[in-house]
């Protein structure tokens, strides 16, 4: 790897010993992957995925104390992923224990560290820092060193900026030094496609689901996707972020994808057309079979496969303010249609604080107060995951939860009907 002269006196030492062991960290890291070189971050705020304080995690508040002892903050400030727990979340007696006094019995002193790193306010955990309501939303061709696969997939596509899928830790050193290695889809080589994949249902694809079919089959390849404007649009509007935000969040957590081009939408795709398509590209055909046989094929976890559904989430990765509004109508008029007054199931809808802040000022707020519903800041991954959780007959239309954990998938319009309807 060929540094800068700058670059190296870093690394000999010139900043201090722990910013010459960042260094190292990121040279490491980049030798790993043959990058030829280190190349400024140039976003104005960084993400870091790492937002739960899980007893065992102990290594990670000793490197973040051996930061902060060295006083050695990020260089720029950053949101992070969504907090575990929340008190208004369903949760029984034994949960509740586990959660604040077992699993994230450091959440507080780890906030605490992170508000010493540089965190951009209390307020700063979602999975979704791109909404607009968050303010960390990179600009085409910025320069990330974010970890989050959803964020790192959103920003890489529908934003246009560059980033590689780093690990947790990574993105926070990567931040401090102000350098990441050079290579994958921060090179104009590694954001060609790959792969053609033809979309030819016969109806608008559920996004969650059509993320998660081209994720498995392509990994972490590159897709240009070709068909899916016909039923989203060629601009990229609430609507078309909204679905995109689902599905590329399938496309990285059920596959490995850290960037797709969608023909006549994405910024590059729009630019360059099939010219960012690789000479012998593979191609995968999306039909209406393929879809259900990819969902029929999900395998169900439950150890009861007919038990009744104890709770359900829907916002992982977090909800817009936009599906919010829209969830709204959609339970109130499925409530009335079955003759009930609030939902069926204890259902949980979870977005960013800030989010949240802005829908709470709308008139919809109370309206979906008024069905039962509830809404939270929460990870809904982090939450059910603990043993405890696995017991529970959980729902949701996030392929990324019903991957990490036991929730069991639905599509939207089965999920909307199980929460107002209730049955089989």
């Amino acid at each position: 790897m060929q540094l800068t002269a700058e670059q190296q006196a870093i690394l000999d030492g010139a900043k201090g010993e722990t910013m010459a062991k960042v260094m190292k960290t990121m040279v490491m890291y980049g030798d790993a992957f043959e990058a030829e070189k280190l190349v400024p971050i140039t976003s104005d705020y960084n993400h870091l995925v790492t937002s739960f304080g899980l007893k065992v995690m102990s290594p990670v508040y000793d490197l973040m104390q051996q930061l902060l002892d060295a006083g050695v903050a990020s260089g720029q400030k950053f949101s992070v992923d969504p907090r575990p727990i929340d008190k208004n979340v369903p949760a029984n007696l034994l949960q509740n224990i586990v959660f604040n006094k077992l699993m994230y019995s450091k959440q507080d002193f780890y906030e605490g560290q992170l508000e010493k790193l540089g965190i951009m306010d209390k307020d700063a955990f979602t999975c979704t820092c791109y909404m607009d309501e968050v303010g960390n939303k990179p600009k085409k061709g910025d320069v990330l060193s974010w970890a989050e696969s959803s964020a790192v997939v959103y920003a890489n596509s529908v934003l246009g900026a560059r980033c590689n899928r780093n690990s947790g830790i990574i993105d926070i050193m990567g931040s401090i030094v102000g350098y990441v290695p050079y290579f994958g889809l921060l090179t104009d080589e590694g954001r060609k496609a790959t792969w053609v994949v033809r979309i030819e249902t016969t109806k608008r694809p559920e996004a969650q689901l059509l993320g998660s079919a081209i994720g498995m089959k392509v990994m972490e390849d590159v897709p240009y996707i070709v068909g899916l404007d016909k039923w989203i649009g060629t601009e990229l509007d609430d609507a078309a972020c909204t679905y995109l935000k689902d599905f590329g969040a399938a496309t990285a957590s059920n596959g490995a994808v850290g960037l797709y081009h969608i023909e006549n939408l994405t910024p590059e795709a729009k630019e360059q057309g099939t010219d960012l398509i690789v000479e012998g590209a593979k191609e995968y055909i999306i039909d209406d079979a393929e879809l259900q046989r990819v969902k029929a094929n999900y395998p169900v976890v439950w150890k009861n496969p007919d038990a009744t559904p104890k709770l359900c989430f829907m916002g992982c990765p977090h909800m817009s303010l936009e599906q919010l509004k829209s969830w709204t109508d959609k339970v109130e008029a499925a409530l009335k249609e079955y003759g009930n007054k609030k939902v069926v199931i204890p259902t949980v809808f979870t977005a960013a604080p800030k989010v949240l802040e802005e829908f709470n000022k709308t008139e919809y707020a109370e309206r979906l107060k008024a069905t039962g519903v509830i809404t939270s800041y929460i990870c809904p991954l982090m939450y059910m995951n603990n043993p405890l959780c696995k017991k529970m007959p959980v729902i949701t239309s996030s392929n990324k939860l019903r991957t990490y954990t036991s929730a069991r998938y639905y599509t939207d319009d089965e999920i909307l009907v199980a929460i107002t309807k209730g049955g089989k």
